[in-house]
């Protein structure tokens, strides 16, 4: 019988030769966990294995949760701990093809137009929509790369439905096709993040092509053990007491949120403070640290207490 280790090694080899469509940056769920801990990033269970199964089926890693739970800095983690480069899209609304995939560079096409007075316009084309003159975007340097890649596409609900459409086309195929140059596919298929914070829903045929991880809140437990590797002076009983009163805030109804960032800035704050222990008069002085909004801290003022 065939070793656990000696199966990994197979599965390894097998996308190395080209025998799948897999990434090849993890060997199991395990590793997936204990390398992203290793980069400051403690998993669950579900998130580990939603990025095992990404990176083994070689499929876009579509990422829905609250703001500030972790969703941006999972990509930043992958590719940090594969050692591949983060290539970043970051949408908002508006954003377009040019910005998104690739654009001519116009200024630089023009001088070379002036520059060859005299030639004919077939013979100044063949020149000015050369590689010279192309300006990758994200999309397109993603899709070029030789060399490892994440591409993370941050905040894909931010962006019009024209964009989301083009995202349709090149994570079916990995491929872009520029007109005058012709299709470019893919040497080495990018590890591909889409987050969401589901300001509006996106299309069906976009989460088809992607396995789907919902990322929440994490548990007290876990939240603790995420501050205490960020924040390593902060002492067991006051990280507790921090994230027992987060967890409060979050059950009031806020315009945000704390996030999970926040609740490590608050960590952050209270040691700077020299804060001992979570005293009302601490709480409420730093609370600008967690709410971002004025109503925010005037219903926690009223609505928190500390037991």
């Amino acid at each position: 019988m065939a070793s656990k280790g000696d199966e990994r090694s197979r599965g390894v080899d097998a996308m190395s030769d080209g025998g799948g469509a897999g990434i090849g940056f993890f060997r199991s769920v395990d590793e997936v966990s204990e390398r992203l801990a290793e980069a400051g990033y403690l998993a669950s269970t579900a998130v580990a294995t939603t990025v095992f199964l990404a990176d083994r089926l070689g499929k876009p890693l579509l990422v829905e949760g609250p703001a500030g739970v972790g969703k941006t800095e999972l990509a930043k983690a992958v590719a940090r701990v594969a050692g591949a480069r983060l290539v970043r899209l970051q949408c908002y609304e508006g954003i377009d093809e040019s910005r998104a995939l690739y654009e001519w560079n116009h200024a630089k096409q023009l001088l070379r137009i002036t520059a060859g007075r005299g030639e004919t316009w077939d013979e100044a084309r063949t020149d000015i929509f050369g590689e010279e003159f192309l300006l990758s975007r994200p999309l397109l340097t993603a899709i070029r790369g030789s060399e490892p890649t994440v591409l993370l596409i941050d905040e894909t609900d931010k962006a019009d439905l024209e964009v989301e459409g083009l995202l349709l086309e090149v994570l079916s195929d990995f491929q872009v096709t520029v007109p005058e140059l012709g299709t470019i596919t893919a040497g080495r298929r990018p590890f591909v993040v889409l987050t969401s914070n589901a300001t509006r829903e996106l299309s069906e045929a976009l989460r088809r092509r992607c396995l789907f991880l919902h990322i929440d809140f994490p548990d007290a437990e876990l939240e603790q053990r995420i501050v205490r590797s960020r924040v390593p002076g902060l002492d067991a009983a006051l990280a507790e007491s921090l994230v027992r009163v987060v967890g409060s805030l979050r059950a009031m109804e806020l315009r945000k949120a704390p996030s999970v960032a926040e609740t490590i800035d608050w960590a952050r704050t209270l040691l700077a403070l020299g804060a001992d222990t979570l005293e009302e008069s601490v709480v409420r002085d730093s609370l600008g640290v967690v709410l971002k909004h004025q109503d925010d801290v005037l219903t926690a003022g009223r609505k928190l207490t500390l037991t």
